[in-house]
């Protein structure tokens, strides 16, 4: 079986905590406590990945929960790996995680994004994170200017 990293855990925890808050702010959901104790043992013992197949059933059951809740590829749809490149420059993967992605297991998969987000060489990371960037603040521009101007077709 394939490591699960420690940040991934902990994302799964806190998507979990925002899912469902505790009503009393002392207890959490059945699926936080399953990944805490995972989560437990892995700060106690001072490792930064597990087996995830030490995971209890629930903790897997709520990691994978998690997991379906994230983008599956980092694909940007510009491959160099097409052009003979080892190394895709668009998403970081190499070629032949591109090729086998589809038959990846998640723990696999949330693997190659975790090496790719520390190495943040790739485009998906720089050129177009930046442009991405430019959009959203772009677009949170108009959207000011069109309620700006509905609230003064309203008056």
């Amino acid at each position: 079986m394939t490591a699960l990293h420690i940040t991934d855990i902990e994302s799964a925890i806190n998507w979990w905590r925002e899912r469902s808050p505790s009503p009393d702010g002392i207890t959490a959901c059945a699926e936080v406590r399953a990944l805490a104790t995972g989560y437990a043992l892995m700060v106690y013992d001072h490792e930064v990945e597990c087996d995830e197949a030490t995971l209890s059933p629930a903790a897997r059951a709520a990691w994978l929960a998690w997991y379906e809740s994230t983008p599956d590829a980092p694909c940007i749809a510009i491959c160099s790996t097409s052009q003979g490149d080892d190394v895709c420059k668009g998403c970081g993967r190499t070629f032949d995680e591109v090729q086998h992605w589809p038959v990846l297991s998640p723990a696999e998969k949330r693997r190659t994004w975790h090496r790719i987000t520390m190495e943040s060489t790739a485009w998906r990371f720089n050129k177009y994170a930046e442009r991405a960037q430019e959009a959203r603040q772009s677009a949170a521009v108009n959207k000011r200017v069109t309620a700006d101007a509905s609230d003064g077709l309203r008056r």
